[in-house]
């Protein structure tokens, strides 16, 4: 072969071999810094992972960085998650540090949990949540029918839906009804509401007198329909309503209990304390045959039932005695009825 040939190979052999040279280098130069990179990162700088770390200028004494996300408004915004200054960083820049993934979990679950206000602790590496619980928004319970003494609210309305007692808001407000609207031009009848008869209960002679007689006029009127509750205070309460009719006419407090006669003392206390004012002093008590429920929370449904058919019966008969029994079917349809009254009268069920 020829020397300059031979001299022309050897200098591409040495071109060619310079050029791998310096590529070897050049990738073992970026294998070391991205293995410095990593290294780095594992530590918990964090430099090659901002927008999931926080760690780059908020980082207390001992390497815990302070999350942005502690001002109590609950975000939960991977960009300003805490970093872990203890080795619980991660290359991958996904959050989640080698052999601390319970750890980061917690962190993250107080993100999502915080309410309140977050303090941080510079003698621990984690940070210390507080949790409050936000208070619930109360509900409306907007008024959806009214009349002069007495309202419904929607809370009310719906006892009316289901197999609930009634409470002392429906009965005043369908007594109320009776005398405001039902039998408004009738001035023979005077209705008692449950919160005036357990104000009754606990009255002496004068206060029963202001009451009954100067407000109501009670010594004109023929029949009394007072609904009576069986509890033991001053205060709204108790387990049971029973009607009781005081009828000049007959001469006689008619007692009306669907439930065995359970409310016979507490009515019995209260004819004994308003007697006299009423001057019924010689009026007899009579407890009076009538439906009797078929489970334990229709007595409110039964008293408003048979002030129905009573106050019917007097307005055709002039006398309470010989009114007969309701029917099942007549208590079965009341809560419809009731509802569609509210309904009438409300407009805005």
């Amino acid at each position: 072969m020829p020397r300059n040939v031979r001299q022309k190979k050897r200098a591409e052999r040495r071109v060619q071999g310079a050029t791998t040279a310096a590529a070897d280098e050049t990738a073992n130069g970026s294998k070391k810094l991205i293995n410095a990179e990593l290294d780095e990162q594992a530590m918990g700088d964090g430099h090659g992972n901002e927008m999931n770390s926080n760690a780059n200028s908020n980082t207390n004494g001992n390497g815990n960085d302070s999350s942005k996300d502690q001002d109590g408004h609950g975000h939960n915004d991977q960009q300003k998650s805490s970093g872990n200054g203890n080795g619980n960083g991660n290359g991958n820049g996904n959050g989640n540090g080698n052999g601390s993934n319970t750890n980061n979990n917690n962190s993250n679950n107080n993100n999502n949990n915080n309410i309140g206000p977050a303090s941080s602790s510079s003698s621990s590496s984690t940070t210390n949540v507080m949790h409050t619980k936000k208070p619930k928004a109360s509900r409306a319970d907007p008024i959806l029918a009214s009349l002069s003494k007495n309202a419904l609210r929607m809370s009310d309305v719906q006892l009316l839906h289901g197999p609930h007692w009634l409470n002392d808001a429906i009965l005043n407000f369908y007594f109320a009804y009776l005398e405001e609207i039902k039998y408004k031009s009738n001035t023979d009848f005077l209705f008692v509401t449950p919160e005036m008869s357990q104000c009754m209960l606990y009255m002496d002679d004068k206060e029963l007198h202001g009451l009954l007689v100067s407000q109501h006029q009670v010594l004109r009127k023929p029949f009394l329909f007072i609904a009576v509750n069986d509890s033991q205070s001053r205060e709204r309460g108790g387990a049971h309503w029973s009607l009781v009719v005081a009828s000049r006419p007959d001469k006689s407090f008619f007692h009306f209990d669907s439930y065995g006669g359970s409310n016979t003392s507490s009515s019995l206390e209260l004819v004994n304390n308003i007697k006299d004012v009423l001057d019924m002093q010689h009026a007899r008590f009579r407890g009076m045959r009538c439906l009797q429920q078929s489970n334990d929370y229709d007595c409110g449904i039964h008293v408003i039932c048979m002030a129905d058919q009573i106050t019917d019966y007097v307005n055709r008969y002039d006398s309470v005695d010989g009114v007969q029994p309701l029917h099942q079917d007549v208590i079965k349809a009341k809560r419809n009825q009731l509802i569609k009254l509210v309904t009438t009268l409300g407009q805005h069920i």
